[in-house]
C-alpha cells in the first residue's frame, strides 16, 4: 500500500513539474478600438462617397510576435459618411443603415475571422472569412504590421454580402444610378 502511495504521489510531483515547464506562448493583442477605424469608399457611376466605420471589439492571437488567428467585430452602426455634410449626410448614412445596403436594425455588427496568416517579407498575407448581413465569404487581403499597429487594404464584393442596391451586375436598366459592387476599405488597427 505504501508503494502505491509512494508511486501516485512521485508520478503527480512528475505531471505537476511538466506543467509548470510549459508554458503556451500563444498571447492575444487586444485592440484599441477608440484608436483604430476602417475608412471605407463605395463608387457609383456618377462619383464616389467615402466614410468610417468603427471597431466593437477585437485581437489577434500572437505566437511571440507571429500572428496565428484573430477576430475583430465591427460596429455597423458606426457608419458614417465623411464627405457629407447636412441633410445629404444624414440620408446617405440611413440609406447605407436601411435594408437596401446593410442593414443595421437585424445585422448590428460584421465579423472578420483570420484563419490563416502567412509571413511574406514585412507583412502577412491573411486569409480570412468576412461576415456580414449574416452571410459569410472567404476574403484574402496583406497586413502590415508594425509593433502595436497594422494595416490592410480590402476590396469587398458587396453583392456577395446580399447588398444588391443599385448593382449593375444584378439589376438592368439602371442607368447613371449604378453603384459598383466593390467598395475598398483601408484599415487601421492600433493594439
Amino acid at each position: 500500500m505504501n508503494t502505491k502511495i509512494l508511486k501516485s504521489a512521485g508520478l503527480l510531483a512528475m505531471v505537476f513539474t511538466m506543467i509548470s515547464f510549459t508554458t503556451n506562448p500563444i498571447k492575444k493583442k487586444t485592440l484599441n478600438t477608440k484608436e483604430s477605424k476602417i475608412e471605407w469608399e463605395g463608387e457609383k457611376l456618377t462619383g464616389s462617397h467615402e466614410g468610417t466605420i468603427m471597431f466593437k471589439e477585437g485581437y489577434l492571437t500572437m505566437d511571440g510576435d507571429k500572428i496565428t488567428g484573430g477576430e475583430f467585430i465591427v460596429d455597423m452602426t458606426s457608419i458614417a459618411a465623411t464627405d457629407l455634410e447636412g441633410e445629404g449626410k444624414q440620408k446617405l448614412e440611413g440609406h447605407l443603415k436601411s435594408d437596401d445596403f446593410f442593414g443595421v436594425a437585424n445585422h448590428p455588427t460584421a465579423k472578420l475571422v483570420i484563419k490563416n496568416a502567412t509571413k511574406k517579407g514585412d507583412a502577412y498575407g491573411i486569409i480570412a472569412d468576412l461576415t456580414i448581413k449574416g452571410k459569410t465569404n472567404p476574403v484574402t487581403f496583406d497586413l502590415e504590421m508594425n509593433g502595436d499597429t497594422a494595416t490592410a487594404d480590402l476590396t469587398i464584393d458587396r453583392t456577395k454580402y446580399d447588398v444588391k442596391y443599385g448593382s449593375g451586375s444584378i439589376f438592368d436598366g439602371l442607368g447613371d444610378k449604378v453603384i459598383y459592387d466593390e467598395f475598398k476599405l483601408d484599415v487601421k488597427l492600433k493594439f
